[in-house]
C-alpha cells in the first residue's frame, strides 16, 4: 500500500508563482525523454481544442486516470489550472530547496502483482518505476515520552512495554492474530479490476473468484466468519476483542486518522486491516522518493505522455459543458471551449464539480446529497529551509507530535506531523542544510479563517498564533540545535491557502464519510458522460484510494476486452 501518514493525499499547494496562461505538455511517442518536457506557456491549449476525454485536475486519481486511458489508446487532455502538475502532491522550489507539498511517508512503491498497492499497478501498467529510499522507522513524541517507532511484526512490543498496561502486548498480540489473516481477503481482489458496469463480472467477479476461495478457504471457519467486519468501522473488531487498553485504543486512533482522517470508529476495517498487513509483517519497510514526493508526479506524467496524452497547465476550468443533457467538453476562464467526445472526468471535490455545473441541469437530491455530506476540516502548514549544522547526526525523517491523548487525535492544534526528507534526499536542500514540511493533519476549522483579508493584519496575526504549536513541534523534534530565527525559508500555509490554490471548498481535506454511517459515491453522476474521480469518490480519501478510483473510471470508459488485456500485460 503506497501511504502517507499525515493524510496521504490531500495536503495544500503552494504555487509562488502563477500565470494565467495555458502550457501543455504535448502527445510524444514511446521513446520519450525520462523527464517532463515544458514548452513555454501559451494563452491557449495548442493543437486541437477536443480530446476523446478530457479530464479536470492533475491530481495522483485524475493522472492515474488519464494514464490509463492513454494506455488504453484514447486521446485524453488533463486540464490543470496551476502552473504545475499534481495538485495537492505536488512539489515546489525556494532558494534551492525542494518542498513537498503533499504526502510524504509512503511503503509500496516496488510491490508488483497481484496484492500491490493501486498505484504501484498504475506506474506498473504505464513502464514507470519511482526509485527510493528504504527505511522502518519514526520518532513519536507522545505525553508519555518519545521513542522510535519501527515497524514490523514484534518490534512494537517494546514500546508497549513501556508506556502501556502490563497486558498490552497480549492485547497487540490478540489484534494482530485476530485481523492478518483477514488481509488476504481484504487484497485479494484488486482495486484495478473494477470497472462501473456489468463488465466487472468478468474483470473481478469471474477472474478472481479462484483466489478469493482461497483466501477464505486458508483464513479457516473464524476468519471466513469473520470476513463480513472489512466492511464495518474497525473499532468493532477492537471492541469484539474485548480490548481495554488506553495506550493500544490511542495508537489506533491515531494510525486510523493518519491514514483516512477519522478515528477507528469511522474508517473501513479492510482499509486499516491492509495497512497493518503492511507494516506488521517481517521485512517490510517505508520508502521515500530519492526526488522528493514530486517524483510520483513526474513518474505520472512521463507514463502519459509516453502513451500520447496531453496535459494542459494554466488551463482553469471555469464551467462544465452540457449538451442535450450530457457532458460534452468545459469552458476555460478565458472563454475557449474544450470538447469531450466520450467523456468528462472531474478530479475536484464533490463540492467544487458541483459549482462547475449548470444547476437546471441536475437532480435536487444530487445537489442536496453533495451540499449535506459532511466535509474534513482543514490545514495548517509550515515549510523551513535551514542550516543542518548543530543538529544531531541520527535525526530521522518523520516525527509524530502529539500533546494530549485526552483531547482527541482529531482535535484541532493537538497532532503535529513533520517530515525532514532531506535526512534520506540530500539533494533536495543545497549541501548543508535541511528541508522540512511541518502541518496540523486535517484538524484546522476553516471557520476560525472564514472571510479574513490575507492581506490583513488580522490575517498574519491569526497566522503567527496557529502556526505556534507547529514551531514547537519542530523545535522538540530537532532539539536546541534548531533556531527557528536562522531558518533561510519560512513558509506558512492556512486554509486560505488550501482554499485559494488548490479550489478545494472550504479549504477541505475530504468528504468525513464515517464507515457503518455511510460510504463513497460512485464514479458515475446524474450527468451522462461526467465522471468523477479522486477523494470524494469511492475508495475514499488517501493515495491508494485515489489512485484506485482513477484507475477505475479509466477502466469504465473502455471495452471489457481491453480492460483484461491490461490486467494481463502487468500480471494480475
Amino acid at each position: 500500500m503506497v501511504m502517507a501518514l499525515g493524510h496521504q493525499l490531500g495536503l495544500p499547494l503552494f504555487p509562488f508563482s502563477r500565470t494565467r496562461n495555458s502550457n501543455i505538455l504535448p502527445r510524444c511517442s514511446s521513446n520519450a525523454p525520462t523527464s517532463i518536457s515544458v514548452k513555454p506557456p501559451t494563452k491557449t491549449v495548442p493543437g486541437k481544442a477536443e480530446a476523446d476525454v478530457v479530464v479536470i485536475g492533475s491530481g495522483i486519481g485524475g493522472l492515474c486516470c488519464a494514464g490509463l486511458l492513454a494506455r488504453y489508446n484514447q486521446d485524453v487532455l488533463v486540464l490543470e489550472s496551476h502552473d504545475l502538475p499534481g495538485g495537492a502532491a505536488h512539489s515546489f522550489q525556494i532558494k534551492g530547496y525542494k518542498f513537498d507539498s503533499g504526502p510524504s511517508l509512503f511503503s509500496g512503491f516496488q510491490s508488483r502483482g497481484l496484492q500491490a498497492n493501486p498505484l504501484a499497478q498504475v506506474l506498473d501498467a504505464l513502464g514507470e518505476s519511482i526509485p527510493c529510499a528504504k527505511y522502518d522507522s519514526w520518532m513519536v513524541y507522545i505525553p508519555e515520552g518519545e521513542f522510535l517507532s519501527r515497524i514490523g511484526p514484534t518490534e512494537f512490543y517494546k514500546d508497549l512495554e513501556k508506556y502501556a498496561s502490563p497486558n498490552a502486548v497480549q492485547e497487540w498480540k490478540k489484534l494482530l492474530d485476530a485481523i492478518l489473516p483477514l488481509s488476504a481477503a481484504a487484497m485479494a481482489l484488486p482495486p484495478l479490476s473494477i470497472r462501473g458496469d456489468l463488465g466487472v463480472l468478468s474483470t473481478a467477479a469471474a477472474r478472481y473468484a479462484p483466489s478469493l476461495l482461497k483466501s477464505f478457504m486458508g483464513m479457516g471457519l473464524q476468519g471466513a466468519f469473520g470476513a463480513p467486519k472489512l466492511l464495518r468501522p474497525f473499532s468493532e473488531i477492537m471492541d469484539s476483542l474485548e480490548l481495554k487498553d488506553p495506550f493500544i485504543r490511542n495508537w489506533v486512533d491515531l494510525l486510523a486518522f493518519l491514514l483516512a482522517g477519522v478515528k477507528s470508529n469511522g474508517i473501513l476495517s479492510a482499509e486499516m486491516i491492509y495497512m497493518f498487513a503492511e507494516w506488521y509483517k517481517p521485512g517490510c519497510t517505508l520508502e521515500y522518493p530519492l526526488n522528493g514526493s514530486g517524483e510520483v508526479i513526474d513518474a505520472l506524467v512521463r507514463g502519459l505522455q509516453k502513451f500520447g496524452g496531453r496535459i494542459s497547465l494554466g488551463s482553469h476550468v471555469e464551467k462544465i459543458i452540457v449538451e442535450n443533457g450530457k457532458a460534452t467538453g468545459v469552458k476555460l476562464k478565458g472563454g475557449q471551449f474544450i470538447r469531450a467526445k466520450k467523456a468528462v472526468v472531474s478530479n475536484a471535490s464533490m463540492w467544487d464539480t458541483l459549482n462547475l455545473l449548470p444547476k437546471d441541469q441536475l437532480p435536487m437530491s444530487y445537489v442536496d446529497r453533495v451540499n449535506m455530506t459532511p466535509q474534513c476540516e482543514s490545514f495548517m502548514h509550515l515549510h523551513l529551509g535551514f542550516d543542518a549544522e548543530g543538529l544531531r547526526e541520527d535525526l530521522g525523517i518523520h516525527h509524530i507530535v502529539v500533546n494530549e491523548w485526552e483531547r482527541g487525535v482529531d482535535a484541532d492544534q493537538n497532532v503535529v506531523l513533520i517530515s525532514v526528507p532531506s535526512v534520506l534526499s540530500p539533494n533536495l536542500a543545497p549541501p548543508g542544510k535541511h528541508v522540512l514540511h511541518a502541518y496540523t493533519p486535517g484538524t484546522e476549522p476553516f471557520e476560525l479563517w472564514e472571510g479574513l483579508d490575507r492581506r490583513s493584519a488580522e490575517y498574519k496575526k491569526l497566522k503567527a498564533e496557529r502556526s505556534e504549536v507547529m514551531w514547537r513541534a519542530v523545535e522538540r523534534a530537532l532539539g536546541s540545535g534548531f533556531n527557528r530565527d536562522k531558518c533561510e525559508v519560512k513558509l506558512v500555509g492556512t486554509p486560505l491557502t488550501h482554499q485559494r490554490f488548490l479550489r478545494r471548498n472550504r479549504g477541505t481535506y475530504g468528504p468525513a464519510i464515517q464507515a457503518g454511517q455511510g460510504s463513497f459515491p460512485g464514479h458515475s453522476t446524474p450527468i451522462p458522460q461526467l465522471y468523477c474521480c479522486g477523494d470524494s469518490t469511492f475508495p475514499g480519501i488517501g493515495v491508494p484510494a485515489v489512485a484506485a478510483s482513477g484507475a477505475i473510471v479509466a477502466n469504465s470508459l473502455v471495452s471489457v476486452s481491453q480492460h483484461s488485456q491490461l490486467l494481463d500485460a502487468i500480471g494480475i
